[in-house]
């Protein structure tokens, strides 16, 4: 059976998961109606800005399905904004915002910087196939300042002003990047969550 992935399509690098997916051996499809959600059989939270994804979750009656979907234990992985929307807890989030919620970690929002604090660096992900590393791109990224018992710390920087900072963390079903792994060609994060999508099916 060929799963289908959805990509939250409301914000961010939409066209970007869906090719990383499709190459990943899946189909791949926009999710923007509740319709759409029903129909898939995992979800991807692309980046974007996360404050600006809750509003458009919400406008467009999605929050409320889509957190039922997730407590029931869809697979879902979130990159960047996607880490954020998948949190239980964050840190320096405007007034108001929340979280889908799914994964037990405190996020902190913007922790790198700016956007010209943007930075790429290679990381050891757990579970991520072959010998050389992960060439991750940072834009205006999180990370991971507490991790809960029900979750598992998968990659931290190696090295530079922010070594030990985690930036990928799964629990169960769902996988969390501050990275944007569908920007450099390598599909291999995105390959792992199709596995971890075909070992639920």
């Amino acid at each position: 059976m060929t799963p289908t992935i959805g990509v939250l399509a409301l914000q961010g690098d939409v066209r970007e998961h869906l090719a990383a997916l499709t190459a990943s051996g899946v189909r791949a499809v926009g999710v923007r109606r509740t319709s759409e959600l029903d129909a898939v059989d995992a979800l991807v939270l692309p980046g974007g800005e996360s404050t600006t994804i809750d509003k458009l979750l919400r406008a467009f009656d999605l929050f409320g399905p889509l957190q039922a979907r997730l407590r029931a234990g869809m697979p879902a992985y979130g990159s960047c904004a996607g880490m954020i929307l998948l949190a239980d807890r964050i840190i320096g989030g405007i007034e108001g915002q929340q979280t889908l919620g799914g994964v037990d970690i405190t996020v902190r929002r913007n922790a790198f910087g700016r956007q010209v604090d943007s930075f790429e660096t290679d990381l050891r992900i757990d579970g991520v196939d072959g010998p050389d590393p992960v060439h991750a791109v940072f834009i205006r990224a999180p990370w991971v300042e507490e991790v809960g018992p029900a979750a598992q710390v998968v990659g931290r920087v190696a090295d530079g002003p922010a070594a030990g900072r985690i930036v990928a963390v799964r629990q169960g079903a769902s996988l969390v990047t501050s990275f944007h792994p569908e920007v450099t060609g390598d599909t291999r994060v995105h390959r792992l969550f199709v596995q971890i999508v075909r070992d639920t099916l």
